[in-house]
């Protein structure tokens, strides 16, 4: 599997655009102006509260099958794509402190080549990882 999820989204028209909440996903509310706003709200408002429920411990809700859910008049599905791998590459760029240790030849050649150690380890990293 590649991470990827789909959510069902019931898409509500308003005057004005459209309110937008996930049946699995409690308190998952949002809405947008147009159809493509209210896509990126979704996905938006989606990828928050994932990422608290990941972040705090929680168990994250399977999405259902679109054909299990009852819509009223008017409504209507929308799946949308969720990866939390791509949604924090995208959102969350906190930094991380870690302590390595390399040869003293080394980081005497490196410092007076004045190499941002940082900025190499994350390029090294997002090679081998094929980022």
């Amino acid at each position: 599997m590649d991470g990827r999820m789909f959510y069902p989204a019931i898409f509500q028209p308003e005057e004005g655009g459209f309110s937008i909440y996930f049946p699995d996903v409690e308190g998952c509310i949002t809405q947008g102006d147009s159809m493509s706003e209210s896509y990126e709200m979704a996905f938006d408002a989606l990828g928050n509260i994932l990422s608290y429920l990941e972040e705090s411990g929680k168990e994250i809700p399977n999405p259902s099958e679109p054909q299990e859910i009852q819509l009223v008049k008017d409504q209507f599905l929308v799946g949308i794509e969720f990866n939390m791998l791509e949604y924090k590459k995208k959102n969350d760029s906190r930094a991380v402190k870690k302590t390595l240790t390399i040869p003293s030849w080394l980081n005497e050649l490196a410092i007076r080549q004045n190499i941002n150690f940082s900025q190499v380890l994350q390029e090294a990293l997002m090679s081998r990882l094929k980022q």
